[in-house]
């Protein structure tokens, strides 16, 4: 992707009628008519009629076609809207009553990690709560990184922040690109199209070479003191959500990758 080019497009007004939407959608799957009209089971004429807007989809096409198209639960809102039908999917806080029962696992999951670090963050990368282990590992670094909304890529990336501390910065910041631009072409965000432009802007070391074949992570190497810290990272997200708040939020889980990493967080958690 140009992500130049991709973050124009997105700045530019968008498309109200539904056909423009599922247009843009299958296009950006790489699919064609016949492909998405044959997953959706609907006739190439019927999707093709859609598109230039000569026939009007249901609401139960649309939903069909955007789950097809695996469109994000906010953007299918979008769809519904362009094609005159209620949003269906709500976007509720973290702390609404109906997502009880998910913040609980969050907040069980992030807990059960110690003494290792866990947090959560947002569609855009934005802090939405860690467990404990989480602030030993920012100690020193200036409030203003730390402020809200507090952003993890951005604190990744910038010279005050943990670039500094990043032993392995070349792959570390390489790997944390390459997962934002998989993010921008699954979604076609304008804000996290601008944040990674805003990233590839930090000047970061190229890498020396291809990562090796044996490797089965790239691992995250923080220098804390005396010592540098190794983490293997998994991510989470919630498998079935129906709320967009859900849908967007990823869980980072940080596993030791040596035994002195081990042994040193058992101790900062002992003293916590």
């Amino acid at each position: 992707m140009n992500a130049h080019a991709a973050a124009a497009r997105a700045e530019r007004s968008r498309p109200n009628h539904i056909g423009d939407h599922l247009r843009e959608w299958r296009q950006r799957r790489h699919l064609s008519q016949l492909d998405l009209a044959g997953d959706a089971e609907i006739s190439a004429r019927h999707l093709s009629f859609v598109e230039t807007g000569r026939a009007s989809p249901s609401r139960e096409m649309v939903l069909k076609l955007a789950e097809r198209l695996e469109v994000p639960l906010r953007e299918r809102n979008v769809l519904l809207v362009a094609a005159g039908f209620a949003p269906a999917f709500p976007q509720r806080s973290l702390d609404d009553p109906a997502l009880k029962s998910a913040r609980h696992a969050i907040d069980l999951v992030l807990r059960a990690h110690e003494p290792n670090p866990a947090l959560a963050y947002d569609r855009h990368w934005n802090l939405v709560t860690a467990n404990r282990m989480v602030a030993p590992l920012l100690e020193g670094l200036p409030p203003h990184l730390l402020g809200q909304p507090f952003n993890i890529l951005r604190l990744a990336f910038h010279p005050e922040g943990l670039a500094p501390r990043t032993v392995n910065l070349a792959e570390w910041s390489a790997h944390l690109l390459e997962r934002l631009h998989r993010q921008c072409e699954a979604t076609a965000d304008p804000e996290l199209l601008k944040l990674y432009q805003e990233l590839k802007s930090y000047r970061m070391p190229a890498r020396s070479g291809p990562v090796p074949a044996d490797n089965v992570a790239i691992p995250f190497k923080l220098r804390l003191g005396n010592d540098v810290l190794s983490f293997i990272s998994t991510t989470m997200v919630f498998g079935t959500p129906v709320d967009i708040t859900l849908q967007e939020l990823a869980l980072e889980t940080f596993f030791p990758a040596d035994d002195l990493t081990a042994e040193r967080m058992r101790q900062i958690a002992a003293g916590l």
